[in-house]
């Protein structure tokens, strides 16, 4: 599993067009093969961390060269975001706890999907 961290600050040129644009190419990625989830986060200073998981490297890269994925790309960088920094990560271990659960489900678990979730979502850019 892939993960991206997704960190971003908009600028004021971000308005209706750049929501349009989220909401499309969020649909696009959810549809995606090999998306696995997103959850989204916007601090009180307004910076946003987004958490994107993909199957494997091979679907994170047809998305990375999606052309309507590199489209809004572009214009992310002319008009929308005042900066953003992105780390691309693979999952090597995983551990789950749910209480309730047995101790056998706390034990090291391969990857599973994540929960796909918004709170004030910016895009599935990554």
């Amino acid at each position: 599993m892939i993960v991206i961290l997704f960190r971003s600050r908009l600028t004021a040129a971000a308005g209706d067009d750049y929501r349009a644009m989220d909401e499309e190419i969020s649909a696009l990625a959810r549809a995606a093969d090999g998306f696995e989830g997103v959850k989204s986060f916007r601090a009180d200073d307004g910076e946003r961390l987004t958490i994107v998981w993909w199957r494997d490297a091979e679907s994170l890269a047809r998305w990375r060269n999606a052309p309507r994925h590199r489209a809004a790309q572009e214009t992310g960088r002319a008009r929308w975001y005042e900066y953003y920094d992105m780390e691309v990560a693979e999952v090597v271990r995983e551990s789950h706890f749910a209480r309730g659960t047995s101790a056998a489900a706390e034990e090291d678990a391969p990857p599973r999907p994540a929960v796909t979730a918004s709170a004030k979502a910016p895009p599935a850019s990554s």
